[in-house]
């Protein structure tokens, strides 16, 4: 099972970035926790006899680059985990190219958007996506991971 991860502009400043808001974690930080969920995954599944998990990561801070990534993504990844950061308040592009790949995604945020400025709450790729996972710091991507990984194995 391949995962893509997708994250868009200013994520790779994580640490830096806000941190009363997006916290001390690094990107670096971010990759590292969700590929240790991936082999915890992993080998609960080699366990069952099911799929191991494979994760890769790709940030861009250009909504054209993001939209490739996307359609890189068709017939190559089981499953997609995205961040467009503030692409996500604005990006039609970025919401037809996951409706054209018909890859399961998970949009995740690192804060709560729903409780931040009026128009951080409009999200245009939501309606694209199985599950919405914000407010749980880097732990998010976990908990995109797992809804992937469960919604895949249903099917």
């Amino acid at each position: 099972m391949k995962i893509l991860v997708i994250n868009g502009p200013n994520i790779n400043m994580l640490g830096v970035r806000e941190p009363e808001i997006y916290g001390s974690d690094t990107y670096e930080d971010l990759m590292e926790l969700t590929r240790a969920k991936a082999r915890e995954i992993s080998e609960k599944n080699y366990s069952e006899g099911r799929d191991m998990v494979k994760v890769n990561f790709i940030q861009s801070n250009h909504e054209g680059e993001i939209v490739t990534a996307i359609q890189k993504a068709y017939c190559m990844y089981d499953g997609i985990i995205i961040n467009p950061a503030a692409y996500t308040h604005t990006s039609i592009a970025i919401l037809d190219a996951i409706k054209a790949v018909g890859i399961p995604t998970v949009e995740v945020h690192i804060s709560d958007v729903s409780a931040r400025e009026e128009w951080r709450q409009i999200s245009y790729i939501r309606e694209a996506c199985i599950a919405t996972v914000m407010g749980e710091g880097i732990q998010g991507y976990e908990h995109a991971l797992e809804i992937l990984v469960e919604n895949i194995g249903k099917k």
